[in-house]
């Protein structure tokens, strides 16, 4: 059976091959496996993409949250706001700083934290919000921040939005966001990676400190910090992807208005709904979300996987039904619009090397699926 995967990794590395081993032997000859001048340049390239001052590249996507959110000043005690619709990583970044999180709705249609839900839950504890910009579109950052208490910064998750902006602004711009480079993200390492964006020296020094055991200086230690560096050798494939990230976003817009044709005849008969694009979002689509109506979704991904289809599922549970997050108290309908998402969203796959062919197949398979 000829498989049509979700995310194709193959095709990916298929495009950077050679350059990916130019680079390797680099990094083997310098031995600069940890740091050095293939991260330095990466974080500059990353800063200068994405338009911000500053990139700090760490060890993986949940760190840089952590550090991001470390370097706002939340901690024990402190409480951060977030959607109940995203990774679990979220929540467990802040977790892993000793805050508790709060946990607000979506939007319908776009499936963006709900922002003045977030800022109905700001207590007297709220040290942070964090917006996650998801499935490849950002949340209203500037909105949210202009109508928040000064001491409550937004701390952007922008791990799937790499390249994308909102009235022109990226994320980090102005304030602090965490990416990921995990290897399915629309630009992907080969292994974990993360970094953290930001236009303020005095955060992006504290964050680099506290990744590198509290300080940047060898065995000077200024603040009680843990291990989170980028390797050289993930750095080089970071700099090969990110050369090709503009025309890859590109290739998957093309790609998501190609199923959205596609896929019409289906919305219209009411069988399933289309993702929904916020005016002023310049969309990436690291992922593309339809929701399931009228048959059950988990069949629908079974039946699909059995044709060779790579449909996922992101996310099955929102946070505050996961066993990990029970002693938030939470129960089922405290977050409806979360909940109802959580149980009819369906990812279709795409990537920037997917064909109009491929998509046709798909969207057959999906339309049997249906029934």
């Amino acid at each position: 059976m000829n498989r049509i995967p979700l995310v194709d990794l193959a095709a990916a590395h298929a495009e950077v091959a050679d350059e990916v081993r130019a680079g390797f032997d680099r990094v083997l000859a310098a031995t600069a496996f940890v740091g050095g001048d293939e991260v330095r340049a990466f974080e500059r390239e990353y800063a200068e993409f994405v338009g911000v001052r500053h990139c700090v590249g760490v060890a993986n996507g949940t760190d840089a949250l952590e550090l991001a959110l470390r370097a706002c000043g939340v901690g024990p005690g402190s409480e951060v706001v977030l959607p109940a619709n995203t990774f679990i990583a979220t929540a467990g970044a802040v977790a892993r700083t000793g805050a508790r999180p709060v946990l607000v709705d979506c939007l319908p249609g776009s499936y963006l934290m709900d922002g003045q839900a977030a800022l109905d839950a700001v207590g007297p504890a709220t040290r942070a919000v964090v917006p996650v910009h998801l499935y490849g579109q950002c949340a209203d950052v500037p909105k949210l921040a202009a109508a928040l208490p000064e001491h409550v910064p937004v701390v952007e998750d922008a791990a799937q939005a790499q390249g994308a902006t909102r009235d022109g602004r990226s994320p980090g711009s102005g304030g602090i966001a965490a990416t990921s480079f995990y290897p399915g993200k629309n630009l992907g390492a080969y292994g974990d990676a993360g970094a953290v964006l930001t236009d303020d020296p005095r955060r992006a020094e504290l964050v680099r400190a506290i990744a590198n055991h509290g300080g940047t200086e060898k065995y000077r230690h200024d603040v009680a910090g843990f291990n989170s560096r980028l390797d050289g050798l993930q750095a080089v494939v970071l700099r090969a992807k990110l050369a090709r990230l503009a025309d890859g976003n590109r290739a998957r817009r093309a790609a998501a208005a190609r199923y959205t044709e596609l896929l019409a005849p289906l919305a219209e008969a009411g069988r399933m709904v289309l993702p929904e694009t916020v005016p002023g979002n310049a969309h990436v689509w690291h992922l593309y979300v339809i929701q399931v109506t009228g048959t059950d979704r988990d069949q629908v991904v079974a039946a699909l996987n059995a044709g060779g289809i790579g449909a996922g599922v992101h996310y099955p549970a929102p946070v505050h039904l996961t066993p990990a997050f029970a002693h938030l108290g939470h129960r089922a309908g405290d977050f409806p619009r979360a909940e109802e998402a959580a149980g009819r969203i369906l990812s279709l796959p795409l990537y920037p090397q997917i064909t109009a062919d491929q998509q046709q197949r798909v969207v057959e398979a999906l339309a049997g699926a249906l029934g």
